[in-house]
């Protein structure tokens, strides 16, 4: 059986960052009748030690819009992180999710074994394709996807898995 990256990449990230706008848009809802304001919601985390709303959704764009590239062995578009909004936050999802359609199968998939190098803070690590899309790109993600939706769950809101399960 042959994977095929594009398959298992971006239907994945089209179907979740889809979800995430449904969930932030309860959550834009929501939450003035809990007492929030936008800039309350937007600036939750849920740990000192962690990144607010805003940056959630901003590195899970970064990781749909950077693992789209890399395994298309494109250059990474460049978003200033700048949002401040619930607005500005969709316009973001919504250049990531117009990037990530743009991305062709064909450039993508028998691309495997091709070596990706990400250079992290204080390493660089060369991974083939395969092995960075599921055990990397996908991982955080789901992490900064999931720490969005456990936010606005801590506030209150009334999400729920079928909300982060949620498809058009």
């Amino acid at each position: 059986m042959t994977i095929e990256l594009h398959a298992i990449s971006a239907p994945i990230f089209t179907a979740r960052l889809k979800s995430l706008v449904h969930v932030l848009k309860i959550g834009e809802v929501e939450g003035p009748a809990r007492g929030l304001t936008e800039d309350a919601i937007l600036g939750a985390r849920l740990a000192p030690d962690m990144f607010d709303l805003k940056r959630q959704v901003q590195i899970a764009t970064d990781h749909a819009k950077g693992a789209m590239a890399r395994l298309a062995g494109l250059d990474i578009p460049s978003f200033p992180d700048t949002e401040q909004t619930f607005a500005e936050l969709y316009v973001r999802i919504d250049k990531i999710l117009a990037f990530v359609a743009s991305v062709p199968a064909a450039a993508v998939n028998g691309r495997e074994e091709t070596i990706v190098t990400l250079k992290l803070r204080n390493e660089t690590m060369e991974l083939p394709a395969l092995d960075y899309l599921q055990g990397f790109a996908l991982p955080n993600f789901y992490f900064h996807l999931t720490t969005a939706y456990d936010i606005l769950r801590h506030l209150g809101m009334p999400v729920g898995k079928r909300d982060f399960l949620w498809r058009e």
